[in-house]
């Protein structure tokens, strides 16, 4: 099947490919184990199935297992994201995102942290964005 990326993912789907996102690698039972509410291990493995066949994980055999690992990589798996998160809660409203995100109680930019956003926003401005 071919990959595509865009194509909808369950709820349970997107919570699998966070668990193996943040672990970079995961067997089923890894991720049997991490999810809330867990179904069976069969089932686990059948969505693990559909989301090879999709093309979001990819699997190598370590003995008797398969190890699951994504098919992107971190960062383009976090625009991705990032753009689903911003269309849907901010209706692609960049200035509300970013208020949220500085907003949010436990923020606390560093000195670099502020100046590498004040130039991200002068590079963004004068390509016209």
């Amino acid at each position: 099947m071919p990959r595509n990326h865009e194509q909808p993912l369950s709820r349970r789907e997107r919570e699998i490919l966070d668990i193996v996102y943040a672990r970079d690698r995961a067997t089923a039972a890894e991720i049997q184990d991490a999810l809330r509410e867990a179904p069976s291990y069969s089932a686990v493995r059948a969505l693990v199935r559909i989301l090879e066949e999709k093309g979001h994980l990819r699997h190598e055999r370590e003995g008797v297992r398969n190890v699951y690992e994504p098919t992107r990589n971190h960062a383009k798996a976090g625009r991705s994201a990032m753009k689903r998160a911003l269309d849907t809660f901010f209706g692609g409203d960049v200035g509300e995102a970013m208020s949220a995100l500085l907003d949010a109680s436990d923020t606390r930019l560093s000195r670099g942290e502020t100046k590498r956003l004040e130039e991200l926003i002068r590079k963004a401005r004068g390509e016209g964005r």
